[in-house]
């Protein structure tokens, strides 16, 4: 799975793990404390480190009993991308779920259209929708021929609506919401050719999450952190897609990941009684 060092896809894993999956995970940061590029805007740049690492989250899952393969790669570097999923077909031969997680991080994301630069736009639409049919198309051979497979991308309601406010002012740019729109169309195509074939596709919308990035980054964009769900949100409900034969009902479809978590009951406690 992508986008696995923090936030979103580190619950995702945990939640694999748990339900007895081996996870193989990328992204960029690999070690604790690494610095990468997370800056929002084009007006100033941030390469402070994030909380996270893929190392981290490799502990978690092996905790959890189950496996990790750490294989390092880049959302704007097909051939990294490529080559992380030839190494996990290669040493574990197939692959059972394929959850595209991460997205682009970088300027542009709460930009105006008139400030963003042109190959911003292409670096969204590379990441967030380009990347997720890489390694789609890597992996979709050997689940056909195994007899099915889940394919589960994470979603937005940023792609579906418009922001309810500008960019930097508790809504987002243009980057964010028409790359994660493309990307919706993948999941009810695949379910729609392959879903005879055993192929289960999903669109996650996992809700206003309490990420790492979220706490640290986006206050300053009008963002409260302390109003999000957390993370074991749409890690439980990934992993219920993943494992429940209830799911095939679904395939093609979003899941908005808070309303099934609170509906199933799929994690202890969440939410609090009123």
């Amino acid at each position: 799975m992508t986008g696995a060092s923090r936030g979103i896809g580190k619950g995702i894993a945990r939640h694999l793990a748990r339900a007895g999956f081996d996870v193989a995970i990328t992204a960029r940061t690999v070690q604790p404390g690494e610095e990468r590029e997370h800056s929002s805007t084009v007006r100033k740049s941030d390469t402070s480190a994030l909380p996270g690492s893929l190392t981290a989250t490799a502990e978690e899952i092996e905790a959890a009993g189950a496996k990790a393969m750490v294989v390092p790669a880049d959302l704007l570097d097909r051939a990294s991308l490529g080559a992380a999923m030839a190494t996990v077909l290669e040493r574990w031969g197939r692959v059972d779920v394929l959850v595209n997680n991460g997205r682009y991080v970088g300027p542009g994301h709460m930009d105006h259209i008139i400030d963003t630069p042109l190959e911003l736009l292409d670096k969204h639409l590379q990441a967030n929708a380009m990347a997720p049919l890489v390694l789609i198309k890597q992996v979709l051979p050997s689940m056909v021929a195994a007899g099915g497979g889940t394919i589960i991308n994470v979603s937005s309601s940023a792609g579906i609506g418009d922001p309810p406010a500008p960019a930097g002012q508790g809504g987002w740019g243009l980057g964010y919401g028409f790359s994660k729109a493309a990307a919706y169309r993948i999941a009810g195509m695949l379910a729609l050719e392959l879903g005879d074939r055993g192929i289960k596709a999903f669109n996650l919308e996992p809700g206003f999450v309490a990420t790492e990035r979220m706490v640290q980054d986006m206050g300053a964009f009008g963002f409260d952190a302390s109003s999000g769900v957390p993370v074991d949100v749409p890690g439980a409900v990934a992993a219920w897609l993943a494992t429940d034969p209830a799911a095939v009902e679904r395939n093609g479809l979003t899941v908005h990941a808070p309303e099934l978590c609170e509906q199933l009951g799929l994690v202890a406690g969440w939410p609090a009684p009123a």
